[in-house]
């Protein structure tokens, strides 16, 4: 008996061990935010918009109580109720846009409006934005259906429920950054909502330095595998942008950053990030711009050259996107507000809100990121400079090998320079500056120094 006493003692120890080595450091402030999302508040928000009947774009736009018109001008009506609790940073209106037949998904002259909501920084030095997309229009099985009863509970009215609640929540709190929280219409017509809105961003020089579209993310089951899952949530984000290709094609391939863009590194973000927060529910990284084939609002922004990600539920459901209310050969079509998980979306409403808030809180991005290579080395020297807003309490040296998904390593210092005992053949490197309060800005991959 005393000889199994003894190692079961260790082992107990070691297991001790091993846990208290794992530590999760959460702000407060943000932590909080997070406790305050609300199943209830989500399903109050979708049972109201399922309640206009149709949200499809080219719906009414004079019913007080039917169709996109009434959709939208709700919408607003929560954000101005949601100003009054902001001391007069948040701001909304409908950003509107006229737009001509294109004879293919509009057939008439057509007012296009999207819901925007600015929550106005702190930091009168600090210009960054960072911003919360869900499309509020909806459609049947026929997109130019715009008269039939179209629910939309998950497609995309979760992603808007995500992007009010959010709105609830931030707007009592104060960011040295600004937010917008957007809803746009004309998705299903060809993304119009997101274009107009991310060529007027590129076209007036507004710095967005983050995009997160929630787009059908509050369903927990598909179709044909019968898979059903609340613990997991895709982002897709695409490796390389078109814009950046073909003018860094020679940099890219000399230094193996094919999966390095500016999306990529904003999906590891929301990645860490989510799940430090967020219980019970992993962040799913695909590489992807978008589903096989398929499109999303935060594809215009990336065209425009912001980065831009797109949050979907794990296992989609066909036969409740894009249909016509009805049951056929047993199977119940439409996309209805029972089959929304709501707990599910509030746990995915969690986790972009504390994305929002960490990014929102945390100092600018170092500047002049560079990497040292006059000389070859077994190790690795970084230097850069301090961001020029928020105050810093220091910086994460980010380290990964060349086959890893995500940063393995995350060395802090209050340098701006470092030297690492890894060789820059065998790792990527990134910095990311911190705030006083533990808040780390987006990663910055270094550039080349000595050449």
């Amino acid at each position: 008996m005393r000889k199994h006493i003894l190692p079961a003692f260790i082992m107990a120890l070691l297991c001790q061990s091993a846990f208290a080595q794992t530590t999760i450091n959460r702000d407060p402030e943000i932590e909080q935010m997070v406790k305050e999302v609300s199943a209830d508040s989500l399903k109050a928000y979708i049972y109201k918009m399922v309640s206009f009947g149709t949200r499809n774009t080219l719906s009414t736009q004079t019913d007080s109580k039917r169709g996109i018109g009434a959709a939208r001008n709700w919408v607003l009506s929560k954000f101005n109720e949601f100003a009054k609790q902001s001391n007069g940073r948040l701001t909304a209106f409908i950003d509107t846009t006229t737009l001509q037949p294109d004879k293919r998904r509009v057939d008439t002259l057509l007012v296009l409006g999207n819901v925007v909501a600015t929550l106005k920084g702190t930091d009168p030095t600090d210009n960054r934005i960072f911003l919360i997309s869900g499309h509020l229009d909806n459609m049947r099985s026929n997109v130019m259906d715009r008269t039939g009863d179209a629910p939309g509970a998950n497609d995309d009215a979760s992603g808007s429920a995500a992007v009010i609640e959010c709105a609830r929540i931030m707007s009592k709190h104060n960011f040295p950054a600004t937010i917008i929280f957007i809803t746009v219409s004309g998705e299903e017509q060809g993304l119009l909502g997101a274009n107009f809105m991310a060529s007027k961003a590129k076209k007036e020089g507004f710095n967005i330095e983050a995009v997160l579209n929630n787009d059908i993310m509050g369903s927990n089951n598909s179709n044909e595998t019968n898979i059903i899952d609340n613990t997991r949530i895709r982002v897709f984000s695409e490796g390389l942008p078109a814009y950046e290709t073909e003018k860094n094609a020679k940099t890219i391939r000399q230094l193996g950053l094919e999966n390095d863009g500016k999306a990529r590194q904003l999906a590891r973000y929301v990645k860490e990030t989510g799940e430090r927060y967020v219980e019970n529910l992993e962040v799913v990284m695909i590489y992807r711009n978008d589903r096989f084939l398929r499109g999303g609002d935060h594809t215009p922004y990336v065209e425009n050259g912001f980065a831009a990600v797109r949050f979907t539920e794990m296992n989609e459901n066909y036969t409740r996107q894009h249909q016509n209310v009805r049951t056929e050969n047993g199977i119940n079509y439409g996309d209805l507000p029972e089959h929304v998980d709501f707990e599910y979306l509030r746990k995915n409403s969690a986790m972009n809100l504390s994305n929002l808030a960490n990014l929102s809180k945390a100092p600018a991005m170092p500047e002049e990121v560079k990497i040292e290579t006059r000389k070859l080395t077994n190790t690795s020297s970084l230097t850069w400079k301090a961001p020029k807003s928020g105050k810093v309490k220091g910086y994460y040296i980010l380290l990964r090998e060349t086959t890893s998904a995500f940063w393995q390593k995350k060395i802090f210092t209050t340098q701006t320079e470092y030297t690492l005992p890894y060789s820059k053949d065998n790792y990527f490197f990134a910095v990311q500056s911190v705030s006083e309060t533990g808040n780390e800005s987006l990663a910055v991959v270094p550039g080349i120094a000595g050449r």
